[in-house]
């Protein structure tokens, strides 16, 4: 394996240590975190040492790369339960299609804001969506201690909390906070 394949934080199988993770890189070695709870620097290329990740060489694609491209951003998409801004209006109850928030300032000299529903409905969602993701993010966090994770966990579920007011909006239960 060449240094330059290296990167900071790659899960790495060294043929006598065994598994561990890239910490640091420097023009010949790579200090390396292995599995066992030891730190050791070594050169990759002699040491016979290989990468743990499946990797992909772009280079030998045999579809054109904006295709490739594409279909890649889809699945990171989807993977994360992102949505496009045109399925999220589906999820908004009928009888707000078309519809407006109107803000209506204390100060009577102070102009009007209008927002359409269908904006409004999508930035609730958006919301929503970065929630769970970052609930994820938590739950799958490998430095964070199950108390941390616990404690960070209230905060959403506050935030959850505090968006339930938007649950008239939604079309389907399921999709309510």
């Amino acid at each position: 394996m060449k240094i330059e394949s290296l990167r900071i934080g790659m899960k790495v199988l060294h043929p006598q240590y065994g598994s561990g993770s890239v910490k640091a890189i420097s023009e010949f070695a790579a200090e390396i975190q292995f599995d066992d709870g030891n730190k050791r620097t070594v050169a990759p290329e002699p040491s016979g040492m290989e990468p743990l990740e499946p990797h992909a060489a772009v280079s030998g694609l045999n579809m054109p790369l904006t295709q490739f491209v594409n279909e890649t951003v889809a699945a990171a998409i989807a993977k994360l339960g992102l949505q496009k801004p045109d399925s999220v209006v589906d999820q908004l109850g009928v009888r707000w299609h078309g519809g407006k928030v109107v803000l209506h300032p204390a100060d009577a000299t102070l102009q009007t804001k209008e927002v359409p529903l269908e904006v409004f409905f999508h930035k609730i969602v958006m919301v929503r969506n970065n929630l769970r993701v970052l609930e994820q993010k938590i739950n799958a966090h490998e430095k964070l201690s199950d108390g941390e994770k616990v404690e960070m966990q209230q905060y959403i579920t506050k935030s959850y909390g505090s968006l339930t007011t938007f649950n008239v909006l939604f079309k389907d239960k399921e999709e309510q906070f």
